[in-house]
């Protein structure tokens, strides 16, 4: 039997005219579909190195200070990239250095959100509580900052939850969290404020000659260190050591007659003076 178009679509079910047409427009589809996902990683891209572009110099900005060209370049950044931890992490920066301490809150909050192993984020987040006055959120947020074994620098964060434990009048922690400190720090600078931190919450526990220790070595290791002539100051009237109490506080005079503990200390020499 000679095969004929009408035999090729009973056998075989081809129908050339009908299937044919459909091929054709298959073709053309997929061609269209291949332009258009072309078209939108294209786009998709641009809006990344956009994104990139204002974060980088949002960052540049923060560094430097100029906390309203970082927001302005941060909040363009969001604009081709939502749901980036970095560009909040960094807004909150730049709105603290502003002083909207709600809105820096708020932004660290959702970059760690966002990311929940940000460790920067969350002590950064943690020092946003503690200036708030809410103590326990802080130590929250940096024993979150502490649970990422690649986080670089837990000494910061063990430092600052030392100084949250003291406001909340928990100087025995305190004591503790300054002493892992200080065994973890590789930064020089560190080891005098935690000197000094620890001698202000040994005063406070009634260990006179303990905080007199670590506030002769954080002048030993930083001599223009005000605040701890001053409470050393304290520590020697406590004792009536009057001689090496008016040195302590003339000191203070001297490098900062105008500041708090200046006056403070002024205030101290006349009494003893008395």
């Amino acid at each position: 039997m000679a095969i004929t178009t009408k035999n090729l679509k009973v056998t075989c079910g081809y129908d050339r005219g009908h299937h044919g047409t459909w091929f054709i427009c298959a073709a053309l589809c997929l061609v269209l579909f291949m332009v258009a996902s072309l078209s939108s990683c294209a786009g998709s891209q641009k809006r990344k190195e956009l994104a990139e572009n204002h974060l980088n110099i949002g960052k540049a900005y923060v560094e430097g200070g100029d906390y309203t060209a970082a927001i302005k370049e941060l909040l363009e950044a969001e604009k081709y990239a939502q749901g980036n931890p970095k560009i909040h992490y960094y807004l909150a920066v730049a709105y603290f250095g502003k002083g909207y301490s709600e809105k820096a809150v708020e932004e660290c909050e959702k970059a760690v959100s966002l990311k929940p192993d940000y460790s920067t984020a969350y002590h950064f987040l943690g020092i946003l509580y503690y200036d708030r006055g809410q103590y326990d959120k802080a130590i929250a947020a940096f024993n979150s900052a502490l649970t990422d074994i690649l986080y670089e620098t837990p000494d910061l964060s063990l430092y600052n939850m030392g100084r949250a434990y003291a406001s909340k009048g928990d100087n025995q922690r305190a004591l503790t969290k300054y002493q892992e400190a200080a065994v973890k720090t590789t930064r020089p600078e560190l080891i005098p404020l935690i000197e000094k931190e620890m001698g202000k919450a040994s005063y406070a526990q009634g260990d006179i000659d303990g905080a007199i220790s670590h506030f002769k070595k954080s002048t030993e290791l930083v001599p223009n260190l005000v605040e701890s002539y001053f409470w050393l100051g304290e520590c020697y009237s406590k004792q009536k050591r009057i001689s090496e109490a008016r040195r302590a506080y003339e000191m203070v005079v001297k490098l900062a007659p105008a500041s708090d503990f200046g006056l403070k200390a002024k205030q101290a020499l006349k009494l003893i003076n008395i």
